[in-house]
């Protein structure tokens, strides 16, 4: 049975959070990041190399610690603020007509370690070295992993009762997407939601393979520099969205195969 925790979210005021949103950082270029990144965009945070000039490497330290140095200017200047309760939040996505509804928590890295957490995909070191720095350096979860959970008539009344009262954030992004978000606060649903979780034998990747895999990873170095951690400690979590499963569609994704490698096509 999964463990998820309330948690004080460091999010954008209402009046900044159009400008705050940005696309996942694995969707876009540096270039095409560049062109989108206005001055409160978290592409500033999430793909720092785009404060450098153009061919500057993305794994170069000092891109990094640009990372840092935005992330504490984006609090300093109150474009991000943290919450002073821990508390759930709902997050839903309107895309082509279709709006689905997630809830935002703090997933348990002995979830990951233990098969609670299912994955369906194998992760590029490369790539995990890339966000274990980022997750580490910055000392948060500025993204969050996408996952499904089978559907629970009880929650899904929970989703509807907090949905049906007026969003945080209420905006259509250029891409068209309409993006909507309400904030539980109320410390009975916050411990139902978290009570009804504990009933749910597992959770499953949609997309962040690795963006999960480096939290844990950074999550367990910090265990082993804290041998008397008890588990309560927030490294032991990580940013996470849970869609119920029959609000989900499967896309198809395609790739296209340009030449063999030298090799004959064998029929």
């Amino acid at each position: 049975m999964v463990k998820i925790k309330p948690f004080q979210g460091i999010r954008p005021p209402k009046e900044y959070a159009a400008e705050v949103a940005s696309r996942p950082y694995d969707v876009l270029n540096s270039e095409e990041a560049k062109a989108e990144a206005t001055e409160r965009s978290l592409l500033h945070i999430i793909k720092p190399e785009i404060n450098f000039p153009e061919g500057t490497s993305e794994y170069d330290p000092r891109v990094y610690e640009s990372a840092v140095e935005h992330f504490r200017k984006f609090q300093s200047e109150g474009w991000l603020v943290q919450d002073e309760k821990e508390q759930y939040y709902i997050y839903a996505q309107t895309m082509n007509g279709r709006t689905q509804y997630g809830f935002v928590i703090a997933a348990n890295v002995d979830d990951y370690m233990e098969g609670r957490i299912k994955k369906h995909e194998l992760t590029r070191r490369d790539k995990e070295e890339d966000r274990m720095k980022h997750v580490r350096i910055n000392n948060a979860n500025v993204e969050p992993v996408f996952f499904a959970f089978p559907d629970n008539p009880e929650l899904e009344k929970i989703i509807k009762d907090v949905t049906s009262q007026t969003p945080e954030y209420d905006f259509i992004s250029e891409d068209g997407f309409g993006h909507h978000f309400w904030v539980i606060n109320d410390d009975c649903t916050i411990a139902k939601i978290t009570e009804l979780f504990a009933e749910i034998p597992s959770l499953y990747i949609a997309d962040g393979h690795h963006r999960c895999a480096s939290a844990v990873k950074v999550s367990l170095k910090r265990r082993e520099a804290n041998l008397e951690y008890t588990g309560k400690e927030e490294f032991n979590r990580f940013l996470s969205v849970l869609f119920p499963d029959d609000q989900l569609m499967i896309m198809d994704y395609n790739r296209v195969v340009d030449n063999l490698g030298g090799m004959e096509l064998v029929k």
